[in-house]
């Protein structure tokens, strides 16, 4: 974008989201620096109604307040048998300050409930997807970059895996047989909502750095 910098800030403070930006952007030259970097920034309110409209207000205010490119991403898991939700809820399903152990419990709660006086032992309790917007947004040239990704899935009623973070260890993949949790991250980069939208920003963003030298630095 306007500059000559390879330091990309990311409005973050999942640790989880900050190792698979790292992966990602790394063959760039890239250094990511995430909210930990800059602990006096205030926390954005999450108010949107959409995915797209929470990582543009993240990506905005930071961008802004720092005067420098900075990428966002809302993300969450769209479950079916409860009408989309979590949705923009998905990182506070359980409470404004919930574990990602709480809200995988919620999830399963809600989703047991549903269950309630069928007679089926099915594992797989209903189909969902991970949706993923990106924002990428730099304060010189006002300008946005945007991407998304989904994967589809099925929520299973037992936990499994110890990679990955949030809903991972619940998201159950057909194609691999495996929950998003049992993955490597290589291999969850490849097929993820996350890793899908960030390849479509790395090849806009690579276009950018090609014509303009750089992100802006600090």
């Amino acid at each position: 974008m306007n500059s000559k910098g390879n330091i990309l800030i990311v409005a973050t403070k999942n640790k989880g989201k900050v190792r698979e930006f790292e992966h990602a952007f790394a063959p760039l030259g890239l250094t990511v620096k995430s909210m930990y970097d800059y602990p006096h920034l205030p926390d954005v309110v999450e108010d949107g109604a959409t995915f797209a409209e929470n990582a543009f207000k993240k990506s905005k205010a930071v961008g802004d307040a720092l005067g420098i490119p900075v990428l966002a991403d809302d993300s969450g898991l769209c479950v079916d048998a409860l009408d989309g939700r979590p949705g923009v809820y998905s990182a506070r399903f359980a409470g404004e300050d919930a574990t990602d152990g709480e809200n995988n419990l919620k999830l399963l709660s809600e989703l047991e409930r549903l269950k309630q006086g069928e007679d089926t032992d099915q594992p797989l309790l209903s189909t969902a997807r991970f949706v993923c917007t990106l924002s990428l947004y730099d304060p010189v040239s006002k300008q946005e970059l945007t991407a998304e990704g989904a994967v589809e899935g099925w929520i299973t009623s037992e936990p499994s895996g110890a990679g990955g973070f949030g809903y991972d260890p619940l998201f159950y993949l057909s194609e691999h047989e495996k929950t998003m949790a049992e993955l490597t991250l290589e291999e969850k980069q490849q097929i993820s909502h996350r890793g899908t939208a960030l390849r479509l920003l790395t090849a806009k963003l690579e276009k950018k750095l090609a014509a303009e030298g750089g992100l802006s630095q600090e």
